[in-house]
Parts: structure tokens; C-alpha cells; sequence
């Protein structure tokens, strides 16, 4: 039998909870515990699907299976659900996965609920301080400190391009207790602390020197220039003034993979489809700034071979990517509109993460593949047909050369520092 969802609080009675929902998980943040990230290689999930899932469900289950256990195949993990029944598939998805500039999102949200309060427009502007530069993508980086910039086009920078510099600026306008509390109050304990993007890289290159819990704006753009991980340690030794000797003998990668294992930014597949289920349905802010919000995810420019190339034409995707040193996601929400052959519009939530795979362009291919075997168990077909929609072919040849697409995520998506660039 299909699952129903709740019935939706009144918008008036969910404003009136949200002061007490967030004082309770503000309350647990000082002491948030931070979990060690499982890095084990993924394994088949074998469930079987009881006698009245939708079909799809199994269909899914089993081709994630298939391509999990593929030669080389890059780890991966999947939760989709979809929105009308409530049925869900979870491959993986209970495990803690790296979230990268997925966590973006609930720092949309956080601003957006300080605009429903009226503590500011989206049309008020912020000052760029030197303090603010993040290296990544979108071009706020490249405005001059002093510049006034609103939080309509920063938010939107961060949403669309990833844009780390913004990120910041606006958690600087919220503060990172707001944006803690929205993923709290949506997945308690599923969504480990979220740090502003400057801290990604200080606690990352921490592993190589505590110094670096230092490290400046203008500094992550040096670092950033560095093509090697001797010239990135002997930039670091530099800007910190301290002894080349005195810096851990590891490289990039590992000082990346160490600073995974500490759980920040980091969370349940499932638990980031509860909150982005939560978004769509209207439950995290009101209908204008929901309808906003989803817009601009409507927009995003990254991730452009990923779930979205392997969905049908006609679905649309609003969705967050994200992007680091072997961690890559695509996580949004799934719409097949209605049509002379669908007369019922279809909404999914679909979150997916790869880890441990160095080169974006194989991880790209492995999450394009996930929207292929999407379209193929039926889930986008009112009669439960697979392959209808037409769904793209799954040897298209549609991956560029490794450096090519390095180059092109390194245009785009603002948290691919320490990535196939490093």
C-alpha cells in the first residue's frame, strides 16, 4: 500500500513553532557531536521490496546494485522519494556522506526566513570586506573590496554557481546558529554542523599544520593558484610564517580525507531528502519564497553531466551540486509536469553523493548514471513503465576529456578546491 504524507501545518502555525523549533536546536549545536564519516567502500544492499511497492522501487534497487558492483565502479549512495506516495528507495542513503556545497541550501534558507521576518531585503545590499574572499567559482571574488552586492545576487550567485565568497557573506548575515538550526529543525541529528566555506579549507589544511586555522581570504586564492602539493605546502609554510620541517608529512589528499573523517558538513542521504521534501512541500518557508527559492535551483549551472543528463527532456530539476577533493554531489527536486500522456504531474526528491573517486569526470559519469537508471525503473511514468519517458541512452558518449571537465567544474562549482585541481 503506497504511504501518505502528513497533512501540512497552516503556514501561521508553522511560523508561530519555528522560534521554539530553532531555540531546541540552536540548544544542541555548542556540543554537536562530530561523527567520523564511514569511507568503507559501498556494498550491495540486498532488500527485498515488499509485495506492494510500486514497481519501481525494486527496478531502481536493482540496477544501483548492478552498477555497484561494476569493474572500478566509484562508490556511491542514493534516497529517493517520491513526494505523492511517499514511497522511498535508500541505497546507501542511511550512511554519512561528505554534502560539499549541498549545505548551500540551508544557508538559503536561513536568509530567506530573515527576509520573511523583515530583518532585511533581498534587494539590501552587503559591503565586500577582505575578510569575505573565498576562492571557487562565480565572480564575487573578483569584485573590489567595498563593493555593494545584494543579497538577491549574492544568494543567487551561491545557488546558481556555487559561489563560495558569497556563501560566506551571507552567513555572515545570518550567522551559522541559523543555518544549524534550519537543518536541525528539518532532520535532527542527520545533518552534522555545517561551518562557513573559509573554514572548509582552514580545516582542511589544519591537518597539515594547526596554523592554518589562520589562514586569510587573500590566502585560500594563493593556495588555490598552486599546482602541486610541494607548491601548496611551501605556500602555506610561507603565509603562515612558520618552518617548511615543521609541517606534517602528508599530501593534499590526505589532509582532505582526514579533515571527511571529522563529520563536518557532512549528513544522512535520507536526512537531506527530508529537508529538501520539506522545502517542496512548503513546510520550511512561505509559498512566495518557497516558489523562489526552487526557481533559482531551476537555474543552476553546475553539474551539468550529472543526474540532470540522465533524465528524460521535459523533467525538470532543481537541484545543488557539490564539489570537493574526491566528494562530489547532485541532490534537488525531480518534476515531470503534466502532459497528454502523464495527466498527473510527478514530484521526487532525489539526493546522491559519490566519495574516494580523485577524477570529477568519473564521478559526474557515475551520478549521470543514476538519473538514467531513475528514468528507466518507471518512477517518471503514471502506469510504472520503465523507459517511458524515452530516458537517454546509458552509453551516450556525453563525458568529456578528464582535463576539459576539470577545467569546466573549476569554472563553476565554488567548492571544488583541492579537487582534480588542486
Amino acid at each position: 500500500m503506497p504511504l501518505s504524507l502528513p497533512p501540512l501545518p497552516h503556514f501561521s502555525a508553522l511560523s508561530a513553532l519555528r522560534p521554539a523549533l530553532a531555540a531546541l536546536a540552536l540548544s544542541a549545536l555548542p556540543g554537536l557531536p562530530v561523527q567520523a564519516q564511514d569511507v568503507r567502500p559501498a556494498t550491495v544492499q540486498a532488500v527485498p521490496a515488499a509485495a506492494d511497492t510500486a514497481p519501481w522501487v525494486p527496478a531502481l534497487q536493482r540496477a544501483l546494485e548492478r552498477a555497484a558492483l561494476a569493474p572500478g565502479a566509484t562508490p556511491f549512495g542514493v534516497y529517493v522519494r517520491d513526494l505523492d506516495t511517499g514511497e522511498t528507495l535508500s541505497f546507501h542513503g542511511g550512511e554519512r556522506w561528505y554534502l560539499a556545497s549541498s549545505v548551500k541550501v540551508p544557508v538559503a534558507i536561513a536568509v530567506l526566513r530573515g527576509v520573511e521576518r523583515g530583518d532585511f531585503t533581498l534587494d539590501t545590499p552587503l559591503t565586500l570586506r577582505e575578510a569575505d574572499y573565498v576562492d571557487g567559482a562565480g565572480p564575487t571574488k573578483r569584485q573590489p573590496v567595498g563593493t555593494p552586492l545584494t543579497v538577491r545576487w549574492l544568494l543567487e550567485q551561491m545557488i546558481v554557481f556555487s559561489d563560495n565568497t558569497a556563501s560566506d557573506m551571507l552567513i555572515g548575515l545570518v550567522g551559522l546558529p541559523a543555518v544549524n538550526a534550519v537543518a536541525q529543525e528539518a532532520a535532527p541529528g542527520g545533518l552534522d554542523r555545517i561551518t562557513t566555506l573559509a573554514d572548509v579549507r582552514r580545516h582542511a589544511y589544519a591537518q597539515i599544520t594547526p596554523q592554518a586555522l589562520h589562514l586569510s581570504g587573500r590566502d585560500f586564492l594563493e593556495l588555490k593558484a598552486q599546482r602541486g602539493d610541494r607548491e601548496v605546502r611551501d605556500t602555506l609554510a610561507r603565509l603562515l610564517h612558520v618552518a617548511p620541517a615543521s609541517l606534517r608529512p602528508i599530501g593534499v589528499g590526505e589532509a582532505f580525507e582526514a579533515y571527511y573523517a571529522t563529520g563536518l558538513n557532512s549528513g544522512r542521504l535520507d536526512a537531506y531528502g527530508e529537508l529538501l521534501a520539506q522545502l517542496a512541500q512548503g513546510r520550511l518557508l512561505d509559498p512566495a519564497h518557497t516558489r523562489y527559492l526552487l526557481g533559482v535551483m531551476e537555474r543552476v549551472q553546475t553539474g551539468t553531466q550529472r543526474i540532470k543528463a540522465g533524465l528524460p527532456a521535459g523533467v525538470i530539476f532543481a537541484h545543488k551540486t557539490g564539489t570537493q577533493r574526491a566528494r562530489t554531489c547532485d541532490s534537488g527536486l525531480l518534476t515531470r509536469p503534466a502532459d497528454a500522456l502523464h495527466p498527473q504531474a510527478l514530484r521526487a526528491v532525489v539526493v546522491a553523493c559519490t566519495r574516494g573517486e580523485p577524477s570529477t569526470t568519473r564521478s559526474d559519469r557515475t551520478l549521470r548514471q543514476v538519473g538514467i537508471a531513475i528514468c528507466q525503473s518507471g518512477l517518471l511514468s503514471t502506469r510504472g513503465k520503465p523507459h517511458e519517458p524515452p530516458c537517454p541512452a546509458a552509453n551516450a558518449s556525453t563525458i568529456v576529456h578528464p582535463r576539459a571537465a576539470a577545467a569546466r567544474a573549476g569554472a563553476v562549482d565554488g567548492d571544488l578546491h583541492g579537487g582534480d585541481e588542486p
